[in-house]
């Protein structure tokens, strides 16, 4: 048999089960799917489990239950892509003729001294179960500081604010506002929403170290009694490893089929992978989506035909009742893109989409 592996339940693996199954796969090419959990989690929602105001049971999504689908759980140590061959900690390995690393990412500190020591992630399920935890526990009127004003970074102190009416919280950026990737009028309805809910957003603050209590920058200091980092991503520790050329930001280079071209037998998905645009669960859908076409042709002896991944848009939640997003060149604001954005949330928990 030939084995095809999907190394991670993600968003991006999961897409390629669902477009491999949707088509016929040959009688001697076995499918496994490889993950640390029994089920996929919703790192989209990730913010509101850290937050208090979802329960980690919603945020799960059973695994496709296909018959002919194998599932191995375990914990990845190693790749030798020489022998082709997957090594996990608990010693085992598990060989395979086509692979697809679909394993996301983990914090960037930027090599800042006691980042990842004195910060709190949402980076992976057991990490927001943790920071959950230091959030929720946190006594009345706690400095909550949050590094990052990213999307994730917006959406988790709005969430928080509706969470913890009582806590103290503060969004961090060293550049000159929030959410610098969208346009300033998105950005400017977010800064107007924090200044009514009372979330302080600071910014042109370069960190330079963490200690416990104490966030240092410049020449000053915030004082703090929970910090949640979400102040840039990387490729998952399997992938930072891997000699295999990169991009600057550390993600794998790949031909127009997604494979890396030295190593054609492996493909690359989502926030392991350089793409011509920002890392998301859309996009790793959409490159998903495409995997399994190629390999698809390529079983069928056929050469892939693939078009550009076009994406839908940019959404975020300020609470439960307003957000944000870009629809294509369109600027949404207030109720509707928070409804739209629990609409895609249900799709994706349903597998539509």
């Amino acid at each position: 048999m030939r084995q095809f592996v999907i190394l991670g339940g993600g968003y991006g693996g999961i897409s390629v089960i669902h477009e491999l199954f949707k088509g016929h796969i040959p009688s001697d090419v076995q499918i496994t799917l490889v993950d640390r959990m029994p089920f996929q989690s919703l790192k989209t929602e990730y913010y509101a489990l850290a937050a208090g105001t979802a329960s980690d049971h919603e945020l799960r999504v059973p695994f496709p239950n296909y018959p002919e689908l194998q599932i191995k759980y375990g914990e990845i140590s190693t790749l030798d892509m020489e022998q082709r061959l997957v090594h996990f900690v608990e010693g085992e390995t598990l060989p395979y003729d086509q692979l697809v690393i679909a394993l996301g990412c983990t914090d960037n500190y930027h090599n800042i001294q006691g980042a990842e020591q004195n910060s709190y992630s949402i980076q992976s399920f057991a990490a927001v179960r943790n920071t959950y935890m230091q959030i929720n526990n946190s006594k009345p009127y706690s400095n909550i500081n949050i590094i990052g004003g990213g999307l994730s970074g917006v959406e988790l102190a709005a969430e928080l604010r509706e969470s913890r009416p009582d806590l103290n919280i503060t969004i961090i950026d060293r550049g000159s506002r929030v959410l610098s990737a969208f346009p300033p009028k998105v950005s400017g309805y977010v800064n107007k929403w924090f200044q009514e809910h009372e979330v302080k957003a600071l910014s042109y603050i370069s960190i330079t170290s963490l200690e416990p209590g104490i966030i240092n920058y410049g020449d000053g200091f915030i004082s703090t009694d929970v910090t949640v980092w979400t102040a840039g991503i990387r490729p998952a520790a399997l992938v930072q490893g891997m000699d295999v050329s990169k991009d600057p930001q550390g993600r794998i280079l790949l031909n127009e089929y997604h494979q890396i071209p030295s190593y054609p037998e492996i493909f690359v998905c989502g926030d392991c992978a350089s793409l011509p645009f920002a890392p998301s669960a859309q996009a790793a859908e959409g490159q998903g989506y495409q995997i399994a076409q190629v390999a698809c042709a390529l079983w069928r002896g056929e050469t892939p035909k693939l078009s550009s991944i076009k994406l839908k848009g940019t959404l975020g939640s300020l609470g439960k009742k307003a957000g944000f997003g870009l629809m294509g060149t369109k600027q949404v604001t207030g109720r509707v893109p928070r409804m739209l954005k629990s609409g895609v949330l249900w799709m994706s928990k349903h597998h539509l989409g």
